[in-house]
């Protein structure tokens, strides 16, 4: 998806971030989730609740999900993956930590580069006016990392200065747009590549815990990138650009996001409900079911009282790319913010169709979102992660 930098002055644009490329990326193989379910009882993933998981799997909202593990569709479902063994004596488990950090080691680079290459294609920036890179992940660790790999494989400048946001879990994009959009309000000349990769599949737990088998149930590989300036870089061949009409694309079109406020907010005595940590055999996950009431009591005013402070309402906002932590998330995100249901069906489509895919997945939705609602003026991107802790970022465009 590309974004055009709205014709205003240049003493205006200057102050503001955009986004000006977007891009996603998932890996060339998934499953469907009623086989991924039958794959779950093959490796006797839980020996009390085995007959439970279909059931499971087919109310957790996901219809379909990709991962770095899948083998093609051409082989018999038992031979799709071989990375996870069935449980037995002497691999009551599964793979150890470090096991699953040599995959994300070989995947987590070539799977983000697909993500970011794009979104510097879609931006009309050329690679080497690139000067920071913020890149994210929760699901795995190397040094050095993929920042490095990136720089690497598109031909970064070596002198571009670098951040990493690390195992802040489904919200760390956000973060990321944060950061990001520090730099390009500090410094104007700045472009900033931003890239999210999570291998949630590497995590699969092989217990009887109810939270660990809803996780996995739900959790899925992808990436995806943004580049952020400040909205005044010239394309490569601005001639060539305003010839073609580039330049004065109308809204329906697409003209780029503006970055306009990021919110935090750390909600007290949650910090038990969910969580994220690192065990012997993967990271395992913890969301308590009082998370979704904890969303609908919190959130309203939360948002409202930072949305007023840019003279704005709850009902102003006519997109969101609500992150899709769960079915109960979404829906607890649109009782809390009394939202339709069509505000609610872009995050719901995104889970169906790829899973929960941590921190990436808010930024496939803003994807879908600039298909299916070109014409959005105000776009609040929102995720809860471990703490329990709120982030959101506030986007406008106008067609002035």
């Amino acid at each position: 998806m590309s974004f055009t930098s709205v014709m205003t002055p240049v003493s205006q644009r200057a102050t503001v971030a955009q986004i000006l490329g977007l891009a996603t990326a998932v890996p060339n193989n998934s499953i469907a989730q009623s086989d991924a379910a039958l794959v779950a009882q093959q490796l006797k993933l839980s020996q009390r609740w085995n007959d439970a998981l279909p059931a499971l799997y087919r109310k957790s909202g996901v219809l379909r999900r990709g991962s770095v593990l899948l083998d093609t569709n051409d082989v018999p479902l038992s031979d799709r993956q071989s990375f996870y063994l069935p449980a037995d004596e002497t691999n009551p488990f599964g793979p150890t930590t470090a096991e699953r950090m040599n995959i994300f080691a070989q995947h987590a680079g070539p799977l983000l580069k697909i993500a970011c290459s794009q979104a510097i294609h879609n931006s009309k920036i050329l690679a080497s006016r690139i000067t920071h890179l913020v890149s994210v992940s929760c699901t795995g660790f190397f040094a050095p990392g993929v920042d490095i790999a990136l720089i690497e494989s598109l031909g970064l400048d070596s002198n571009i200065q670098r951040t990493h946001v690390g195992f802040m879990g489904c919200h760390g994009a956000l973060n990321a747009i944060r950061v990001s959009k520090s730099i390009v309000d500090a410094d104007p000349s700045a472009v900033v590549l931003l890239g999210a990769i999570e291998l949630c599949s590497l995590h699969q737990q092989y217990t009887d815990d109810a939270q660990q088998l809803v996780a996995n149930a739900l959790f899925a590989d992808g990436a995806a990138a943004l580049v952020i300036g400040a909205g005044t870089h010239e394309a490569t061949d601005p001639s060539k650009d305003i010839q073609n009409g580039i330049l004065e694309q109308s809204v329906a079109d697409g003209l780029a996001w503006n970055i306009a406020s990021t919110f935090s907010k750390w909600i007290p005595n949650t910090t038990n409900l969910m969580s994220w940590t690192i065990g012997n055999h993967g990271f395992r996950m913890s969301l308590d079911p009082l998370v979704p009431s904890f969303i609908e009591s919190n959130l309203e005013s939360e948002l409202a009282a930072w949305l007023a402070t840019h003279d704005m309402r709850v009902s102003d906002i006519d997109a969101w790319a609500i992150h899709p932590g769960g079915p109960r998330i979404i829906q607890a995100t649109g009782n809390a913010l009394n939202l339709p249901a069509p505000l609610l069906q872009p995050s719901k489509d995104v889970l169906a169709n790829h899973g929960n895919m941590s921190s990436p997945t808010v930024l496939f939705i803003l994807e879908r979102l600039e298909k299916e609602s070109p014409r959005a003026l105000n776009c609040v991107l929102l995720a809860f992660g471990p703490g329990l802790c709120i982030e959101a970022v506030l986007l406008r465009r106008f067609s002035e």
